[in-house]
This record gives structure tokens, C-alpha cells and sequence, in this order.
């Protein structure tokens, strides 16, 4: 439904939280009014009502405002910082006019294209194990005072939300919503694009409410706008129902294929990702420590890489003399060779080829690979700054030299991306990506680590690993050393965002 923004505004002489104000309803949802002792107020329907509810000549709104929100005129926020529940109570003078109001309050909160009911998928077991307590303190009671109905499934073991999302009966929702860090929304892309209506399941909008480990979708999302990163704030612009395009990224090693949407790194930072774990009873502090660890102990790696550069990134890497466009990854073949139509194997991603024959190299050695989708990788980490959730582009990071000080320095500089403008690092958009990981510098009998959203997908080494068997079923995913291909499918999937 459309605004019809040339509708006249109501107006009426109301008390609001007892005192007596002159309101006026405008078309495009904002509610104004000014009191007696000269105070003008402002509240807007798209960015700060959750709902509403009507009885007799009672209309009580349930806003979501900045906790700082005083006498302003509408829409002159910008960024959003901490904001706090609270109730309008407006007394209207007949019933009959508190139905006219209700009814203008309804066609517009309806006009907006907010979700009616949601998918609720939460992992019980991300972080610090807290998502169910997050999920009915500080999301539920928004969802409700929203009236949005939602259907909740926890997941019980690693790839559950994969099954759920390949299974489900996408028609009853309006769309999927994580609360969980960011695997369980990997798991749901991937799970969507290996159904056989893939290209109508991708198109249902997702949500990602921060409860794990690692939460760089959400930051990423929420800082794009200026917006706090919060739970509730990530949970309103789920209720608000703005929609933006996400690239997704096609992960292939020969006919082993996955999908992405994050992150894929190799060298330092993915071991101190994964390798950290083992100091995970220190909380976020085994991060720090295990930096300054591996960079006391620098390990680097011989490998090589291949990339399609974007516009504008032509000189980066050398020239590649014998082009392996010829011999790119067929993401959708059968045992005989033949094409497999995607509807019988689910969305098969974009071939390398696809890119044509503008590849460049470089090679090692390496101490840090990093292949990004979105700005920020977790809450406190942004490895890419200038990262788009939808330009067709892949944001690579290269270090394959630097001294030890200068790369504890780098470290810590992460936290808000100021790190790439070191001569040291090399950072440059890419369109398609190629890695051949080797082994260490002096030890080629060990190899690194490939990790992609979170999760070890090669591993050349398990001396410093200190996980069971699950992570090591998880290494046979892709083996460590052959190539491993990366495309991007531009604004392929569909996620709630905040809105600017």
C-alpha cells in the first residue's frame, strides 16, 4: 500500500501522559503535538513506533526512542544511539475520533512493508550460551509490543539451521531471523541455496540479532548507519522491515562447493581465530593474548593467489603470463560431465570463467590473506572498511611483510580499520579470487589454516589444534594446498537492515 501523502493530516485537541496538546497526525506518520507551556514534540512511526492498541478513547502508542529524546522536530536524528521503551497515552475526546486515528495509524503502519510473522531460529550454544535469556528479555517483548507473531526453533547440533532453512515452508513467514553470532545465518544461506527453489527461497528477507561469538554481520549492518551496536537495536530494524541486497560469495574447490557471506582468511588471522580457542575460558581477552602470541612466534606462509581486480585496481599483482581461465572451476557438473540444470542441485554460484581472463597474481610468502564481504568481522574487529554489502565486489587484505612491532601496532588498529593505511598491507577490491595455500617458511612440513565465516574449512596442520572430532569431520570439507575458488554473486540474497 502506498502513502497517500496529499491525504490531509488530523487534528485534535488531546491530552498526551495527562497534559492538554494540540495533536496532528500527518500522512507520511508523524505525530506532532505541543503542550501548553510551549513544548513541541515529534514522534515518527517508521523509525521510532513499534505498535499501537486502542481502547475506547485511549490510544496507547509503544515507541522505541532515543533514550536522550526531548523536544525535537522529526527526522532530525541521524545516527541512533541507547533507546529506551516508552509509552504515548493519548486521550482522545470522542470514540469516534479515536477510531479515525486508529484507522489512519493502521493503513500506515501497513503501508511500510514491516513483517507480520517471522522464522525465529536461535542457537542455544554461541557465545556465552545466552541467547536464550537475550532472547526473552530484550527481543521478545519488542517482537510483542510490535505485534509480530514469530515461530521460534532452537537448533541441537552444527548444521541444523542448514536443514531447517532446506526443509522449512518458507510461504507461512515473512521472513528468517537469526539470534545467534554468524554462523547459524551462514548455515541458512547455504541451506536456502541447496533447495530446488533456491531462486525464489533466497529472495525471503533475513535477519541477523546478535547473540555469539562473533557478530560481524550485525555491526556491519547497524554501523552503516550511525546506529549503536545493540540487541535492541538490531532486533527494531528487524521490526522496521527495511530490505537491502547482500552479495553472496560461491566457495569451490573442485566439486566441493559452500557459501559465504563474510569472510575467508588464511595466515595469521585465521590462526589466532581458531587457534584462540583453546584459551577460550579467557573470554575476549584470548584473542589479545593469542595475537601477541603468534606474532612473538611470526609464522609465514608459501602459497600463491590469483584475482580478477576490480575497476580501478588494474595494478595490483603481476600479470598472469598463462591464464587458468581455461581450467576454472565448473561448479555444476554430473559423474558424467554433463550440465546439471540448477533446479535439480540447487544454486550452484558463478563460475570463475565467468569473470573472463583479466586474472593477476601474487606470491608468497604471506602472513595474512583475507578475502571480505562486509566491513566488519566481529563487534570489535573491521578488516574492511570500505566493503559494500552489495557492489559485486570482494575486499582483499594482504600482508606478506612487516616487522614485528609494526604488526603488533597493525593488530590493535583493527578495531576500527586504520590498519590499512599502513604501507604494509595492501588492500584492493577483487571480483573473483583464487588461493593456493602452502606451507611455513622453514617448516614444509606444516601447513596453515583456510577458515571462512567462522569456520576451519582446511587445515594443512592439527599439531596446534586442540578441538575434537567435530572440527576435524569439518577439515575434510576442503583439502589444505589445492586451489581454492572464490565468486561473487551481486545482491543475491536479501537481509533487514537498518534504514538511513
Amino acid at each position: 500500500m502506498e502513502k497517500d501523502l496529499a491525504a490531509p493530516s488530523l487534528a485534535e485537541k488531546v491530552r498526551i501522559d495527562g497534559s492538554v496538546a494540540e495533536a496532528t497526525l500527518a500522512p507520511d506518520g508523524a505525530l506532532r503535538w505541543s503542550s501548553d507551556n510551549g513544548g513541541k514534540w515529534c514522534l515518527t512511526f517508521d523509525s521510532e513506533v513499534l505498535g499501537f492498541e486502542t481502547e475506547g478513547a485511549r490510544i496507547t502508542i509503544r515507541a522505541f526512542v532515543e533514550a536522550s529524546k526531548g523536544t525535537a522536530s522529526c527526522g532530525s536524528q541521524g545516527g541512533l544511539g541507547r533507546r529506551v521503551r516508552r509509552d504515548y497515552v493519548l486521550d482522545m475526546p470522542t470514540e469516534e475520533a479515536a477510531s479515525m486515528w486508529t484507522e489512519k495509524m493502521n493503513a500506515y503502519l501497513d503501508s511500510l512493508g514491516r513483517p507480520k510473522r517471522l522464522f525465529i531460529i536461535l542457537n542455544p550454544y554461541g557465545g556465552k550460551k545466552g541467547a536464550l535469556r537475550i532472547f526473552n528479555t530484550e527481543i521478545k517483548p519488542l517482537l510483542v509490543d510490535a505485534n509480530v507473531l514469530y515461530t521460534m526453533k532452537e537448533t541441537k547440533h552444527q548444521l541444523h539451521a542448514q536443514e531447517i532453512a532446506k526443509t522449512m515452508d518458507l510461504l507461512k513467514y515473512d521472513g528468517i531471523v537469526c539470534v545467534s553470532g554468524d554462523g547459524v545465518l551462514v548455515e541458512v544461506v547455504n541451506g536456502l541455496l541447496q533447495r530446488e527453489d533456491w531462486d525464489s527461497a533466497i529472495q525471503i528477507p533475513l535477519g541477523i540479532i546478535p547473540a555469539g561469538t562473533g557478530n560481524g554481520m550485525a555491526k556491519s549492518l547497524l554501523h552503516s548507519v550511525g546506529d549503536l551496536y545493540s540487541v535492541s537495536n538490531a532486533t527494531f530494524s528487524v521490526i522496521r522491515g527495511y530490505r537491502r541486497p547482500l552479495d553472496v560469495v560461491s566457495v569451490a574447490q573442485g566439486k566441493t562447493k559452500f557459501f559465504c557471506v563474510l569472510m575467508l582468511t588464511w595466515g595469521l588471522v585465521a590462526d589466532i581465530d581458531i587457534e584462540s580457542e583453546k584459551y577460550r575460558w579467557m573470554g575476549s581477552a584470548r584473542l589479545d593474548f593469542y595475537s601477541l602470541l603468534r606474532i612473538l612466534k611470526l609464522r609465514k606462509y608459501h602459497g600463491h593467489i590469483q584475482f580478477v581486480p576490480a575497476p580501478g585496481y588494474e595494478t595490483y599483482g603481476e600479470p598472469i603470463t598463462q591464464s587458468f581461465c581455461s581450467s576454472g572451476t565448473e561448479f555444476c557438473k554430473d559423474d558424467q560431465g554433463d550440465t546439471v540444470t540448477a533446479s535439480s542441485c540447487g544454486y550452484q554460484g558463478l563460475a570463475m570463467g565467468a569473470y573472463g581472463c583479466e586474472w593477476r597474481c601474487m606470491n608468497g610468502p604471506f602472513i595474512a590473506v583475507s578475502i571480505n564481504n562486509v566491513p566488519w568481522a566481529a563487534e570489535d574487529v573491521m578488516p574492511a572498511p570500505n566493503a559494500k554489502f552489495s557492489d559485486g565486489y570482494l575486499d582483499a587484505i594482504i600482508i606478506r611483510d612487516c616487522p614485528k612491532s609494526v604488526l603488533l601496532s597493525l593488530m590493535l588498529q583493527m578495531s576500527d580499520g586504520s590498519y590499512c593505511k599502513s604501507p604494509y598491507v595492501t588492500y584492493f577490491k577483487v571480483k573473483g579470487f583464487r588461493l593456493e595455500p602452502g606451507n611455513r617458511v622453514g617448516n614444509p612440513s606444516k601447513g596453515g589454516i583456510v577458515d571462512s565465516d567462522g569456520e576451519v574449512i582446511a587445515r594443512g596442520d592439527y599439531s596446534d589444534c586442540n578441538s575434537g572430532k567435530q572440527e576435524k569431520e569439518h577439515n575434510n570439507l576442503m583439502a589444505y594446498g589445492p586451489p581454492i575458488e572464490m565468486a561473487v554473486d551481486k545482491g543475491l540474497a536479501t537481509i533487514f537492515s537498518p534504514r538511513c
